[in-house]
């Protein structure tokens, strides 16, 4: 995904929960090839283009965002969202100002996190987008540490995970971001079982491998191996517009196969070490996605996002699920997905037809 301002290219109680409604009679069924799903989130903007500069009135981000919450029968549309985004810089220098506290976006507090946890909802913090890839070379160039360490301890105070969103496309500092990786990890070691939310450090990556090249390639190689994990898992993130069911496929499997003939080569992604990018916000469009699952994307490509061969690496069918961008208003001037807009019909009756499990479960590790 790409923070807005520089249009987007691409992001109850668990007893409440299984009280929740029956299914309406007319919502898809779930069936037995696509039951594997286990990531299926949204990319959250607030109501002014991600920079969630200010702290929101709870009811009328409620009026905003309900879908996300209720799919219309009690239950949430999605399992895991990710506020974006954190200005790297600012977050190095632990900023207060109007607009930021201790380094984070005064919008993202303790008040929006409950939000959603309060259903059951994973919620992670993106720190970067397409505006701030030199904000992060200049963070990382600094003190890359002190970076990570600074995020581990956001992620403590809110209790969240947090997203790697680096666009830097030709030089990307890996040093650095080794560095910041290192410290958050001595502060929140991996955690195959999920259960800590603070452990969970994901990266975006573009939605095949031609884009954010040295990135990917060090990305697949160090971080995202199912033998030494370090990152949880990676999103394909959106490209520049929604594309076909066949170019979408098509990206993906970049990521499945690799690049052999790069120098250095891109290897094999496992299909269990990351989420496929879709537009439910698009410029002025309200997408399929958003409001008409049958006509969606992620209704023609959940056969093969739910089978997916691994193609050199991994032992498990199936990429771990979805990621939608964006809730609410990810552009100045483009669409929102405010009601009227709300995405029950898209991605909540989606999350019904491939019996998306919320809470999040334990994520497939091979």
């Amino acid at each position: 995904m790409r923070h807005p301002l520089h249009r987007l290219r691409a992001i109850a109680t668990t007893a409440t929960l299984m009280a929740a409604a029956l299914v309406p009679a007319a919502a898809p069924q779930a069936t037995a090839a696509t039951a594997g799903i286990q990531v299926y989130g949204a990319w959250q903007c607030s109501n002014d283009a991600c920079t969630w500069a200010t702290v929101r009135d709870m009811a009328d981000f409620d009026h905003n965002n309900h879908w996300l919450i209720d799919r219309g029968d009690g239950r949430p549309s999605v399992n895991l969202v990710v506020l974006s985004f954190v200005q790297p810089l600012s977050l190095l220098d632990a900023t207060n100002d109007a607009q930021t506290a201790d380094g984070v976006p005064i919008g993202m507090n303790s008040a929006v996190v409950d939000y959603f946890t309060s259903h059951g909802i994973r919620v992670m913090l993106s720190i970067g987008g397409i505006t701030y890839a030199g904000a992060w070379d200049t963070a990382l160039a600094q003190d890359p540490a002190l970076l990570g360490r600074r995020a581990a301890d956001i992620a403590s105070r809110l209790g969240v995970g947090i997203e790697i969103d680096y666009e830097n496309s030709s030089s990307p500092n890996l040093v650095g971001l080794q560095a910041f990786i290192d410290a958050y990890r001595a502060a929140h070691p991996y955690d195959a079982t999920g259960t800590d939310p603070t452990a969970r450090l994901t990266i975006d990556v573009a939605a095949g491998d031609r884009w954010l090249i040295p990135l990917d390639q060090y990305a697949t190689a160090h971080w995202l191996t199912t033998a030494n994990p370090v990152l949880d898992y990676a999103n394909a993130m959106v490209p520049s517009k929604q594309p076909s069911t066949g170019t979408a496929e098509s990206n993906w499997q970049e990521h499945l196969t690799g690049k052999p003939t790069y120098n250095p080569p891109i290897g094999p992604l496992a299909p269990a070490k990351f989420t496929a990018g879709l537009y439910i916000a698009e410029g002025s469009q309200v997408r399929p996605e958003c409001n008409n699952f049958p006509a969606s994307l992620q209704k023609t490509t959940g056969d093969w996002v739910a089978n997916a061969a691994p193609a050199g690496a991994g032992t498990t069918s199936g990429l771990l699920g979805y990621m939608f961008w964006a809730a609410e208003r990810p552009s100045t001037r483009g669409v929102t997905t405010d009601p009227p807009n709300s995405c029950e019909g898209g991605v909540g009756a989606g999350a019904t037809a491939y019996a998306v499990p919320v809470p999040m479960p334990a994520l497939r590790q091979n």
